[in-house]
């Protein structure tokens, strides 16, 4: 609960930025097309530079630790935005380093926190903890971009950024009244960073779950952000959108996320585990063939249904298969499987940005999303090829895959790393 309470507040916060940055940069700096769209790059960036390795550090040390580190950091960093700002000294090359460097503590953040949660709950638990911060991060995609507007107006943006990093300081307080002991997994003797990277990689590539989840996931972030580099110019030039209306259309659409937060639960009871991640994969994967396919007359319907659907299906699609790996993944490998999965199924959305903005220049901007929403379909086929569909429940994935990684098994100590993918 206190981890929750500290997260709620922080999702909201996170929110607030998600606006106030990119308007600091072209309101109050000027900042051109190019400049701005540095800043995407440089905050996902560290996914690609330092994933792999953060799972490696975090599986060696306790989770909560980690995370209070992390908070405070992006506190900083984040603080000193305002604080340039009312010096007059503001530059586009700090927004790039604030950026970065919240990325890296977002990076070891997210591998920690998706690794300190089992530590947290029981094993039976862990669909209900999941359902409950996602639906605070749900609801904070409803009402922070408003909240972040209200600010920017009130305060101006570089102010406004002030509200995120007093929303970390509230996460670290919560995390600090946090007393419950973290079982620490000890290190092989002698074991190396590389030697203990590959053995995450290949723990998860290995893995007759774990795979085909990366792949779906991965394909489907792919295919997806292909379709979202192009779908705001696609909203104004080619449909005449107002800016009001397409942030009606983003609100209205995001009811759907709150709602699959509260029914993934029992959602996963009724259809079973395997059969609930391969339905909502059907869902936000089909929510593509919204957008392209809207008549041009009466565009926001479909958008706002696109939006119900894929966000419904997608967050019901995290809180499931979140739940499912952290549960048959053993503690000492927690970190690295997470970060091997982050790494996998975040490395694939600045590649398919890139592809999205080639195509919608070489074939126009509702091929493009055409394309998008025709190759989203393939997310479905790596986890209808496994046996994903067959689990009926996490508890019987535990039983039947759980000891795959174990001390003792041939996936316990790799002395030398093979290559990534074979």
């Amino acid at each position: 609960m206190k981890l929750w309470a500290g997260q709620s507040i922080s999702q909201l916060g996170s929110q607030v930025s998600l606006l106030a940055i990119p308007l600091t940069a072209v309101v109050a700096l000027g900042a051109n097309a190019f400049q701005a769209g540095l800043l995407g790059t440089f905050e996902f960036l560290p996914f690609l530079l330092v994933g792999l390795p953060a799972g490696v550090w975090v599986d060696r040390m306790a989770r909560r630790p980690v995370l209070i580190a992390a908070d405070v950091g992006r506190a900083v960093a984040l603080a000193s935005i305002p604080v340039v700002a009312g010096l007059h000294s503001l530059h586009m090359v700090q927004l790039y380093a604030v950026s970065l460097v919240v990325g890296v503590l977002t990076v070891f953040f997210d591998v920690a926190y998706q690794s300190y949660l089992p530590s947290l709950v029981e094993r039976e638990q862990l669909v209900d903890g999941n359902g409950k911060l996602e639906f605070s991060r749900a609801t904070a995609e409803i009402a922070g971009p408003g909240l972040g507007g209200v600010l920017v107006g009130l305060l101006t943006a570089p102010i406004a950024v002030a509200a995120d990093a007093a929303s970390y300081v509230v996460s670290v307080a919560s995390l600090l009244l946090i007393r419950r002991p973290e079982v620490v997994e000890p290190r092989v003797q002698g074991s190396r960073m590389r030697s203990e990277l590959a053995e995450g990689v290949r723990y998860v590539w290995r893995h007759p779950l774990l795979r085909p989840i990366a792949l779906c996931t991965g394909i489907g972030n792919y295919f997806g952000h292909i379709g979202m580099a192009v779908l705001i110019l696609y909203a104004v030039r080619d449909l005449g959108l107002t800016a009001g209306l397409i942030g009606l259309w983003f609100s209205l659409g995001s009811f759907g996320a709150p709602l699959g937060a509260a029914l993934a639960a029992r959602l996963s009871r009724w259809l079973g585990a395997g059969r609930l991640i391969i339905v909502t994969a059907v869902l936000f994967s089909v929510s593509y063939v919204f957008l392209p396919a809207a008549p041009r007359a009466i565009p926001l319907p479909f958008f706002i249904a696109s939006g119900l659907i894929g966000s419904f299906g997608s967050v019901v699609y995290n809180i499931t298969q979140v739940s499912l790996r952290q549960s048959i993944c053993p503690p000492r490998l927690q970190g690295r499987m997470n970060a091997t999965m982050r790494f996998l199924v975040w490395g694939t959305i600045p590649l398919g940005a890139f592809t999205g903005g080639l195509l919608g220049t070489w074939l126009g901007l509702r091929a493009a999303l055409w394309v998008a929403a025709a190759g989203g379909v393939l997310a479905l086929l790596p986890p209808l090829l496994s046996p994903v569909p067959r689990i009926r429940s996490i508890a019987a994935a535990v039983e039947e895959y759980g000891h795959i990684g174990a001390a003792g098994s041939p996936y316990a100590v790799l002395e030398e790393p093979e290559p990534l993918l074979q």
